[in-house]
C-alpha cells in the first residue's frame, strides 16, 4: 500500500533528528534560516557541492548521510534554479522529486526548511503545491503483494513536516489541496483494482462511499435503465455475466437554483473488445478502460473534501464487454435512449455507446451548464498525441478555451483537436442513423463526432484520455502505472471559473 505520509506545516524549527531537506537557489543560495542550521556543518555546504558538482540547478539534489556538525541523520539539498521563475508546476514537481529522494532515504521522519534566499516568504500556494507534489509521489499500488521485496524494507510511514513563518494560511491552503490528491488517489486506486476485484457493482459501492463526504448517489441498475431505453449502453453489457450500473454523483455546493456542472466517464470495467475481440497481447491493461469513470468519481471525491462553491453533478456508465453468446454482434441495430439508432460495425467500439445514453441521460434530467465527458476512448488519440496531451473535442469555443487554461495551471496536458461536417459523414450509414465507427483514419475525430450528436446542443467538450489515464511515462509526481489524470484538471476548471 502507499506508505501513510503525514503532511504538516510548522513554525521555524531547526531540524534535531532524521532527514532535514534545504532548498538552494542557483549558485548556492540559502535562506536565513537554512544558513542558521548548516552554520555548523564542518566544511560548509561549499566544500560538499563542489565535490558532488551541485550548483542548486532546478531539481537536483545534493545528499549527504551524517553530516557532521549536525544533529540529523541526513541532509538533502534540493536545487531551486532561478527563484524568481518558479511557477506552480515547478512546486508540484519539486515536491515530487523530494518525495521521491525521501523514499530511496528509507526516511522515516524529515524537515523541509522551505525558504528562499531573499525572495521573501514562499506564498501559501507555491507551498500546498510542494506538499501536494510530495503527497502524489508518494502512492504506490501493492495492495496485492504478499511479501516485500528486499529493497522495499523501509518504514511504512513517513512525517514529514514542513518550516514556514507563519504556518495558518499554508494550512488552509494545503486542507483544499490535500481533499483534490485524495481526489487522485481514489481514481488510481480504481485504474489499479484488478477486473476481476473491480466490476460494475463493485465501482458502483466505491463511488456510493462519497456519501459521507456529503455526495448524493442513485444507483441505477438494469431493470431501470431498461425502462429508460438505454439501448446502447446495454447491448455493450448484455455478453457479461456482471450486470451494469449507472451512477449519479451530485455534490450541492451552489446556489439553489444554479444549473449543475456535469461530468460523464465511460466505465468499462473490463474490454475485451466482444465478439471483435482484441488481440491477446496487452489486453490486461483494459482493466483501465474505465479511466474515465475513475476521474470523474475522484473529480467528485476532491469537489466534495474541499467543499467546492458549486453544484456538480458525476455521471458514470459502468459496463463490461465480454464476447459472451449473448453478446452483440457487428451488424446489430440498436435504439439509444435519445431514440437515435446505431448499426455496430465493431464492438470494440462500445464506449462511445455507453456514453450515448449516460450523456444524454445528464443533459436531459439535469438540464446542466456545461457537459464534459472523459473516456480511454481510441487508440488512435495516442497515435495523433502519444501520452502527453488528451485529446480535447468541443462545440464551444469558450468552454475549450477554459479547459485549456486549466490544463495549463494543473500541467493535465490537453491538445484541442478539430471537429466538421465532412468529419461527421464519415459515421453516416444508409442502415440506421449513425454508424458506431468510421473506420481507420481520423479515428479519435470521429469518436468525437459520434458523441457529439448526444449533446444535444449544450455546450460540450470530450477529453479522450486514452493515452494519458494509464501507461503515460513516470514523472516527478507519478511512479505507477495508473495517473488519476483529469482529476486536478477539472478540479481547477470548476475552482477558477464556476465558483461564486
Amino acid at each position: 500500500m502507499t506508505k501513510q505520509t503525514k503532511i504538516s506545516f510548522i513554525k521555524p524549527a531547526a531540524p534535531k533528528s532524521g532527514v532535514a531537506v534545504a532548498f538552494a537557489a542557483e549558485g548556492l543560495g540559502l535562506g536565513a534560516m537554512t544558513a542558521e542550521f548548516l552554520k555548523n556543518m564542518t566544511g560548509g555546504l561549499e566544500r560538499a557541492a563542489a565535490v558532488a558538482k551541485f550548483t542548486g540547478k532546478k531539481s537536483s539534489t545534493l545528499d549527504l548521510i551524517a553530516p557532521a556538525g549536525l544533529a540529523v541523520d541526513r541532509l538533502i539539498v534540493v536545487g531551486l534554479g532561478k527563484p524568481e521563475e518558479l511557477g506552480e508546476q515547478d512546486w508540484l514537481k519539486l515536491g515530487g522529486t523530494v518525495m521521491g529522494a525521501l523514499d530511496s532515504a528509507k526516511a522515516a521522519d524529515a524537515t523541509v526548511l522551505a525558504e528562499i534566499a531573499g525572495e521573501g516568504d514562499l506564498s501559501a500556494e507555491a507551498l500546498a503545491a510542494f506538499a501536494m507534489g510530495a503527497k502524489l509521489r508518494a502512492y504506490k499500488f501493492d495492495t496485492y503483494k504478499t511479501k516485500k521485496a528486499d529493497d522495499d524494507s523501509g518504514p511504512s510511514s513517513l512525517k514529514l513536516q514542513i518550516a514556514v513563518p507563519d504556518p495558518r494560511p499554508v494550512k488552509k491552503a494545503w486542507a483544499a489541496a490535500d481533499g483534490i490528491a485524495d481526489g487522485v488517489y481514489l481514481a488510481r486506486d480504481l485504474v489499479n483494482e484488478p477486473p476481476n476485484a473491480l466490476g460494475p457493482v463493485e465501482f458502483a459501492d466505491k463511488a456510493a462511499a462519497l456519501k459521507k463526504l456529503g455526495v448524493e448517489i442513485e444507483i441505477l441498475g438494469e431493470k431501470e435503465m431498461k425502462k429508460l431505453k438505454m439501448a446502447a449502453l446495454l447491448g455493450v453489457s448484455q455478453g457479461a455475466t456482471r450486470p451494469p450500473r449507472l451512477v449519479i454523483m451530485r455534490w450541492n455546493g451552489g446556489k439553489k437554483n444554479d444549473a449543475p456542472l456535469a461530468f460523464v466517464g465511460k466505465g468499462v470495467v473490463f474490454d475485451t473488445g466482444g465478439i471483435s475481440i482484441k488481440p491477446a497481447a496487452g489486453m490486461e491493461e483494459m482493466k483501465g478502460d474505465m479511466g474515465g469513470a475513475a476521474a470523474v468519481t475522484g473529480l467528485m471525491h476532491a469537489l466534495a473534501a474541499r467543499k467546492a462553491k458549486a453544484n456538480v453533478v458525476g455521471v458514470i456508465g459502468l459496463v463490461e464487454n465480454m464476447p459472451d453468446g449473448n453478446a452483440q454482434r457487428p451488424g446489430d441495430i440498436v435504439k439509444a435512449m435519445s431514440g437515435t439508432t446505431i448499426e455496430i460495425l465493431n464492438t470494440d467500439a462500445e464506449g462511445r455507446l455507453v456514453l450515448a445514453d449516460a450523456m444524454w441521460y445528464t443533459q436531459d434530467r439535469f438540464k446542466p451548464a456545461f457537459m464534459i465527458d472523459l473516456a480511454t476512448l481510441t487508440g488512435a488519440v495516442i497515435v495523433a498525441l502519444g501520452n502527453h496531451n488528451a485529446g480535447l473535442y468541443s462545440n464551444n469555443d469558450d468552454l475549450a478555451d477554459k479547459l485549456k487554461s486549466a490544463a495549463g495551471e494543473t500541467g493535465e496536458a490537453v491538445w484541442r483537436m478539430p471537429l466538421s461536417p465532412d468529419y461527421d459523414k464519415l459515421i453516416d450509414t444508409p442502415n440506421a442513423d449513425v454508424k458506431n465507427t468510421g473506420g481507420r483514419w481520423a479515428g479519435s475525430i470521429t469518436a468525437a463526432q459520434f458523441l457529439q450528436r448526444f449533446a444535444n446542443d449544450k455546450p460540450w467538450a470530450h477529453l479522450d484520455i486514452a493515452g494519458t489515464a494509464f501507461g503515460s511515462p513516470k514523472n516527478e509526481i507519478n511512479q505507477g502505472w495508473a495517473s488519476g489524470y483529469g482529476v486536478r484538471l477539472l478540479d481547477r476548471l470548476v475552482s477558477s471559473f464556476y465558483e461564486k
